[in-house]
């Protein structure tokens, strides 16, 4: 009986990293649906009001170029503003929202995009000039006041705090994926360096 020599036959099991990455690949999961859906709604608000913000130009740029109604000017170029602050929202950075913490909940949100819809909709053009103008308003106001609505009801349903707590467990989750990559990578980096002795 060699107990001594047992330790030096004995194969020490290694690691391959084809292995390492397929039980890697097992390990990762697919995005959540429902931030998946929430970005898609992002989206849609985003370009909604991003068609709000070309349609209040083109109006401006009528109103100041004809001197019709300089204040229906004026009141287009609050409402792009109001609607780039929609875009701005819409990107949930830490500097907008640290600021404006309104816009941290939906109803917030909501009730800015339906602003915009309406400030959009205000003084149509009723002699007839500009009947695509007319239709173009139309679809980007009803667009925005409907994703307005949606974030509202959304809102009372407390929908934005389930967003919020399931935004923190991915970064969590995608955390410990990179800490355990980061592990298994020293992990192989260890078995090369015994297998080198």
């Amino acid at each position: 009986m060699r107990r001594g020599g047992e330790g030096e036959n004995m194969a020490v099991p290694q690691l391959t990293s084809s292995s390492s990455t397929r039980r890697l690949s097992l390990r990762t999961t697919r995005p959540d649906p429902f931030l998946s859906l929430c970005k898609c709604f992002s989206f849609v608000v985003v370009l909604s009001a991003i068609l709000c913000i070309a349609v209040n130009v083109l109006s401006a740029i009528r109103s100041f170029k004809h001197q019709s109604d300089i204040f229906d000017g004026i009141f287009r170029c609050y409402a792009v503003f109001l609607a780039c602050f929609v875009v701005l929202a819409e990107t949930e950075w830490n500097f907008i929202i640290k600021f404006w913490k309104v816009l941290e909940y939906w109803v917030g949100r909501g009730m800015l995009q339906i602003f915009v819809a309406v400030m959009t909709r205000a003084f149509p053009d009723y002699s007839g000039e500009r009947k695509e103008l007319v239709i173009f308003q139309g679809i980007a106001c009803y667009m925005l006041l409907a994703c307005g609505s949606i974030y509202v009801v959304s809102g009372i349903l407390c929908v934005g705090l389930l967003k919020r707590s399931r935004q923190k467990q991915e970064i969590s989750r995608e955390q410990a994926e990179k800490d355990l990559q980061e592990l298994e990578r020293r992990r192989e980096e260890l078995e090369q360096l015994l297998i080198t002795e």
